[in-house]
């Protein structure tokens, strides 16, 4: 780094924006990963909640874009080789694919929301049956814990829809590994084009964002209006979150997708090949990294900023995880047990809307 804005290395003020997107990125990294700490120390009985789950992907994929942004300094200054092949790649693949799987995540326990009353019978890790589950004896729970402590993940309790987000996460893993064999193997002599393929998988990217972000509107409304319905004031404000989720994900997904639909901004891992523009090249970075990344990631942190109540209800917590899961989603079928449910919920921590 000592060479600054000399030889390989960026401009002076792309070298800034990067130092500071890093620090941005750290920053949302560490946030996610305290609280992830601070929710398995306050509750450890629980095993990976979907409170759990979010902060984890949340957080590795911040963590990831801070790797990224951090070695592609080093890399510019110390002229890696492999960094402007396929290295370079997997590591601007990697995060995006993570930050992907949280909000699809997010996505099916949204979906879950919407057609609970079609698919109480088919969805194994019902809501309703979870926040039936809290009148289970104390026996069978030390037996439950017991049982978590060996095998903290439980398939029988992973709804349809989050095990097809499963599958499809590791889906796109192997599509993003083969990417990076097809730019490597394009390095030789042969008639594959690296920096084709490279803009191939973004296009496809840029693509599957913008459809999940469609995606999170039509449901982001529908979940808004159904909790219309259910007149008290923890909907109140939970239906707010859900906008608000919903509004700054479609915004930033929409505008990161155009960044990577119009410009070669992702591909800055080998940024030397094209001449650029600094402030234009800066403003763009922002754009994608910033707004695309960071700031839904700050909100989701946000919304869930909630601590799960102590181990002494911790069954309890289970089903309210996320926001307007349990609780709200049985009082949308049952407006008058909402007077019960809300006396619960004063001894517990907010939900949150994911």
């Amino acid at each position: 780094m000592s060479e600054l804005g000399g030889g390989n290395c960026f401009p002076r003020l792309l070298l800034g924006v990067n130092v500071g997107l890093a620090l941005v990125e750290g920053i949302v990294a560490f946030v996610a990963l305290f609280q992830l700490l601070r929710i398995h120390l306050r509750n450890q009985e629980l095993g990976w909640t979907r409170q759990k789950v979010f902060h984890v992907l949340i957080g590795s994929s911040n963590l990831g874009y801070f790797v990224y942004l951090v070695l592609a300094l080093f890399a510019a200054c110390n002229g890696w080789r492999c960094w402007s092949d396929s290295c370079g790649f997997i590591f601007m693949a990697f995060p995006k694919i993570l930050f992907f799987a949280a909000f699809l995540l997010l996505l099916s326990f949204w979906v879950d929301l919407c057609h609970q009353p079609d698919d109480d019978d088919d969805y194994e890790g019902s809501f309703i049956e979870e926040a039936l589950l809290e009148k289970t004896s104390h026996a069978n729970l030390a037996n439950i814990d017991s049982h978590r402590k060996c095998f903290p993940v439980r398939l029988s309790r992973i709804g349809y829809r989050q095990k097809l987000v499963i599958l499809v996460t590791l889906l796109l893993f192997i599509i993003m590994m083969a990417f990076a064999v097809i730019i490597w193997i394009g390095l030789g002599e042969n008639p594959i084009d690296s920096e084709v393929a490279s803009r191939v998988y973004l296009d496809l990217s840029a693509i599957a964002m913008v459809l999940l972000g469609a995606a999170l509107a039509c449901y982001g409304i529908l979940l808004y209006l159904k909790m219309r319905k259910v007149r008290a004031e923890q909907p109140s404000s939970e239906m707010w979150k859900v906008a608000g989720l919903t509004i700054v994900s479609v915004l930033c997904f929409v505008s990161s997708s155009c960044v990577e639909l119009l410009t070669d901004i992702p591909l800055l891992y080998h940024w030397h090949q094209w001449p650029l523009n600094d402030i234009y090249a800066s403003l763009l970075l922002v754009l994608y990294y910033f707004v695309g990344s960071s700031l839904p990631s700050a909100v989701v942190l946000w919304v869930m900023r909630e601590l799960p109540p102590a181990e002494a209800s911790n069954v309890q917590e289970e089903s309210r995880t996320l926001t307007f899961v349990a609780d709200s989603s049985v009082a949308t079928h049952n407006p008058q047990r909402w007077t019960t449910t809300t006396s619960m919920q004063n001894q517990a921590s907010r939900a949150s809307p994911i």
